[in-house]
Formats: structure tokens, sequence, C-alpha cells
């Protein structure tokens, strides 16, 4: 099946992380032998290859950099420009890819409705391959994870121009608009005016990483398209991070759908980062189809929910489910695990790809 993964951090990897990810994952992992500057060195699970390998023809690709403040000990950018100025280098590997017929960015209903009626095509009815999916770009909807980086909110203008379509207030911390996964406080007054700009050029707002106050506020302030890329439930993994149930019957009365995240943190309680392992914590894709299934008994159907794995977001193998070996792998496991719940193949369809379409041709109509 076609896949949608409505959460990768492409650009970090390639311009901090230094991974060339037109490579395999195999051959990213055997040029990090050795290095431990990052955990997840030699751990990846994410490249180009392997996105076509599982059909995933589809992913919202952020830009991501946070401003800090001196008292602010997460690692980031010391002025909004620089982080502005990150953002466009991110935005430029975005294009050297297009240049390279790697991605093609999708921004409107018209490239969202051709894309994926070619990678459809390449796929085939069945399930298989009838065309050359390998040599398929990667189609990417352009995000922006925390807001730090827009100087001002009339920047948003200029981003929305070069093809910025949905964008996270908020990522970990303070921030200049929202604050976010581990703090507290409501949005500012420059955060609502940020968020009436979204709404008034059609910019989707993604509620993950905004902390309970902040995303009350922006429930009660935004009326345009609201989804959550990459987020799991609270009831069975209390954190901040996490949607209560209350958060979740919110988003679902404005059509929001939530992608389920493969952080393993986020997957199962009583993680210690640096510490735990996946095995011996049981976490496997299983507990991603825990929380897929928390939030259908909650909205009642299977409408509200997809994919957002976040698999490249700061981790590899040592943070995420231990039966997956890359990205590829949802393919060939997750129908069977929903199969298993009792989810139909027109569910799964809709779990892998047909919720966010929907969702997505709402936005842009």
């Amino acid at each position: 099946m076609f896949i949608i993964d409505a959460h990768l951090d492409l650009s970090m990897n390639a311009l901090e992380w230094n991974r060339d990810l037109r490579l395999p994952v195999s051959a990213i992992r055997r040029r990090e032998a050795g290095l431990t500057d990052k955990p997840d060195r030699g751990r990846g699970t994410v490249s180009l290859p392997q996105l076509r390998e599982g059909r995933i023809g589809l992913v919202v690709a952020t830009q991501i950099a946070r401003f800090v403040a001196p008292d602010n000990p997460l690692p980031g950018w010391h002025s909004p420009q620089q982080a502005w100025a990150q953002t466009q280098g991110q935005l430029a590997w975005y294009k050297a890819m297009e240049e390279a017929g790697e991605m093609v960015m999708i921004k409107d209903r018209a490239s969202l409705d051709a894309h994926v009626a070619r990678w459809m095509g390449a796929i085939g009815a069945k399930g298989v391959a009838e065309g050359p999916v390998d040599r398929l770009p990667v189609g990417y909807i352009l995000s922006l994870e925390g807001a730090d980086s827009m100087i001002t909110p009339d920047y948003l203008q200029r981003a929305h121009a070069y093809g910025l379509r949905a964008l996270g207030p908020a990522h970990y911390g303070p921030g200049r608009y929202a604050n976010g996964t581990d703090s507290s406080g409501r949005l500012s007054a420059d955060g609502k005016a940020l968020l009436r700009e979204m709404e008034r050029l059609g910019i989707i707002l993604d509620a993950t990483h905004l902390n309970d106050d902040a995303f009350w506020d922006a429930m009660e302030l935004f009326n345009g398209p609201v989804w959550a890329s990459h987020n799991n439930c609270r009831a069975l993994v209390d954190h901040n991070r996490q949607f209560s149930d209350e958060m979740i019957r919110a988003l679902v009365s404005k059509g929001a759908v939530i992608g389920g995240a493969l952080d393993a943190w986020m997957m199962v309680p009583g993680w210690i980062r640096g510490k735990s392992d996946p095995k011996t914590m049981g976490c496997n894709l299983e507990k991603m189809v825990d929380h897929l299934d928390h939030i259908c008994q909650i909205a009642g159907d299977v409408s509200h929910i997809g994919i957002g794995t976040d698999l490249d977001g700061g981790f590899g193998k040592e943070q995420c489910p231990y039966d997956l070996e890359t990205i590829a792998d949802l393919q060939t496991m997750l129908p069977h695990l929903l199969a298993k719940r009792g989810y139909t193949r027109q569910d799964i369809e809709n779990i892998f790809h047909g919720n966010w379409l929907r969702f997505l041709r709402n936005a842009w109509k």
C-alpha cells in the first residue's frame, strides 16, 4: 500500500547529521561507524531508498531551528535571524534534492493528486509494482517544527510563497511564539498573531508539541485546518508531550488526523533516555497500534489516525521499536498487526494514506 508519513526531519539529518540520504541506510550506517558525536550514529533507519522500498511516497518534511535565550539550556541558535538562516539552508537542501530528481514538493491539491496517481499507478492495484517505483521522486509537504525562526509573523508570507504548508508553533521548551514540551504558559501576543496569519494564508496548524495551555489557546483561536503530525496518548504514557483524552476529543471535533509516532519513550511508560533498551522495555510496533487504537476508541471510528513516525528525529535503532530495522518495515509489518486487531483492509488503507489525503484535499480545496 501507498504510505504517507506525516513527520520526518530529513533536512536536519542531511545538514546537521551530515547524512547523504540518497544512499541506502546500510551505507549511511557504514559511513558513521565509530562516530560518537550523536547517540544514533550508525543506527539510523531513514533514507530515500528505504522510503521507496517501503512505498512511502509522500512525507511531511520539516524545517527546524530553535532560538534559545541565554538561560535556556536546550541546543539552538542565539538569534531568530540565525534560526531563519538555518531553515533557509534546509530549504536549499530540499531544492537540491528536487533538482536531482530525488524529491518533489507538494503544495496544492493539483500537485498532490498528480503525485499520488503516479505512485499508485506504479505500485499497482494489488500492491505489486507495475512500474519503476525505485526511481520515483518522494513527495514532500514542507512543514516548520517550532516557529522560532519566523523573525516576525510577517515572515510567514514569504515562507508560504516558497512552499511552507504546515507549522507547529512550539517544539521543546520555551518558544518565541508558543511554549512546548516540558514547559508551561499560554500563547504570547505574537503567537496569537502568528495563528491569525496562518489562518489567513491557509497554513495547517500542527498541534504537536504545544503544551496544554498553548494547546487550548490554539484550539479556541484557530479556525483553519489542524492536524497533529506525530503524537501519542497520555493515557498510555503519562507525559505532557502526549495528548490527554480531552485533547484528542478536541482534535477530533476539528476534523484533525493524528500521526502515530515511533519514538520509544513516547510509546512505552518508564523509558529512561540513554539507558533503556527497546527489547528490554518491550517496545515493538504493536505498541504503536495500542496508541492508534486508543484514539480510534475515543473518536468512534478510524478516520482520525495516520502515521507520523519521527524516525529520524534525533534517534535511531537505540530508541525505536526493536522489530523495525528501517522505515521500510512499516509496509511489511503494520498491516498484519492492524488486521490482528480487527482493522479491515479499507481501514488500513485509510491509516496508511486515506485519512491524510482526505484531510489535505479538504484543506486545499
